[in-house]
């Protein structure tokens, strides 16, 4: 395994993004890419700095704020409280939430698990799905007539939102009674030996210390600018602005934890999940799950054809086309040989799976080459808000981190 530090290497992508003509005035603050097969990692290559304030170099050990490759590692929890029989992908998830789930234009329509996992419920994120606080319920969301699409009903259209996962969360809450970030610990993050949690509650002091702050396109702090010490409040504060998670019940702000986009892991521990996809549910000789429910989640339940879904996600400022083009529960299928889908930052045309992330200034990807056993977990910080300077729909950098180095 080799292992790379070079930092003005940062250089040649930031002048890739220029000729692009972004306004971004330097490279990445930070550049993380481990390889990795079902064995174990093959490759690291680190560039940059995971606290500029006081030189702390990035290292591929240091939990980040991944984005929405935290829906995956969600997905993974559910399909593990599916095989012990708590869950069911096809029922109507009024039953496991205690009311009634429906898109009020298509009131005899019921929504799933499957459905929500796959961003094919008919929700939107137009009312919000982050903002609910400590105290709150993320059911008031759902009575803004903005949560939902009145087009198409649930089943029928693929859009990508993240109030899904909230709802994900909290049905998995009320099944086991549990705290969705201790409920991951136990189902995923802990018995692949992964130092993670979801929005730093469960985190303990060193990884809190070791923190990759996110910068935006400006090279400005804009999260888990920490400075050593874990946040006052981990979860949005109650509406009179205490944080007691003593609060916290069951099945009410599934929210809070931030189950679409929280997740704080390495670059190593990605590569853990993806060694667990690879292995078909085994992670060194260990089954965590079937290989029945790891093709369940990567086989796509929708393709993308005009008039059958968005091809790029409403909430960022990427609204080009041609992001999105196969996915099934909580994961992605890469280079779909379809018109207008842009949707292979490796360039070889091979149908990888998993998930990417963006957000706050992070861009991040976690990819499997199936047939090979081989994959790549990247994260980037200080990047737009956009997705700039590729061939592909993703950005230039990440395009950059996609090509093999030798040691692959």
């Amino acid at each position: 395994m080799r292992i790379y530090l070079r930092i003005p290497a940062l250089l040649l992508v930031a002048l890739s993004v220029l000729a692009a003509g972004s306004a971004l005035a330097a490279g990445p603050v930070a550049s993380v890419r481990v390889a990795f097969d079902r064995n174990g990692v093959t490759d690291i290559h680190v560039e940059g700095l995971a606290d500029v304030a006081t030189g702390r170099k990035v290292t591929a050990g240091d939990p980040v704020r991944i984005a929405s490759i935290s829906k995956l590692v969600t997905a993974i929890g559910v399909m593990r409280l599916v095989e012990a029989g708590k869950l069911d992908l096809d029922a109507d998830v009024s039953g496991y939430l205690g009311w009634e789930l429906r898109n009020p234009a298509f009131p005899d329509e019921p929504i799933t698990l499957r459905l929500l996992l796959s961003h094919r419920s008919s929700l939107t994120d137009a009312a919000g799905y982050w903002q609910t606080p400590l105290g709150g319920e993320v059911r008031d969301i759902l009575a803004d007539p903005r949560a939902w699409e009145g087009e198409h009903p649930p089943g029928r259209y693929f859009r990508y939102t993240n109030l899904n996962f909230p709802l994900v969360a909290q049905i998995m809450e009320r099944v086991t009674g549990e705290r969705f970030d201790l409920l991951m610990d136990r189902l995923v993050l802990a018995p692949l030996g992964i130092e993670g949690c979801f929005n730093w509650a469960n985190c303990n002091d060193a990884a809190v210390a070791r923190a990759v702050v996110i910068y935006d396109g400006e090279g400005k702090p804009a999260k888990d600018d920490l400075h050593g010490a874990r946040p006052d409040c981990p979860v949005n504060a109650a509406e009179d602005g205490s944080c007691d998670l003593a609060q916290w019940q069951p099945g009410r702000n599934g929210g809070l934890f931030s189950p679409q986009g929280g997740l704080r892991i390495s670059a190593n521990g990605l590569a853990r999940i993806g060694r667990l996809l690879l292995g078909q549910g085994v992670f060194e000789g260990e089954r965590l799950l079937s290989a029945e429910s790891v093709r369940a989640l990567a086989t796509p339940s929708w393709q993308y054809a005009p008039g059958q879904g968005l091809t790029y996600e409403e909430d960022t400022g990427d609204l080009g086309n041609g992001f999105f083009c196969r996915y099934g529960m909580a994961m992605q299928t890469l280079a779909t040989p379809v018109e207008g889908c842009r949707d292979d930052p490796f360039g070889d045309g091979v149908a990888r799976v998993g998930h990417s992330g963006s957000a706050y200034g992070l861009q991040s990807g976690l990819w499997l080459d199936r047939d090979s056993g081989t994959g790549v977990a990247w994260f980037l910080t200080g990047m737009p808000g956009e997705r700039l300077g590729g061939r592909s729909a993703f950005s230039a950098a990440e395009e950059a981190l996609a090509q093999p180095r030798p040691a692959d």
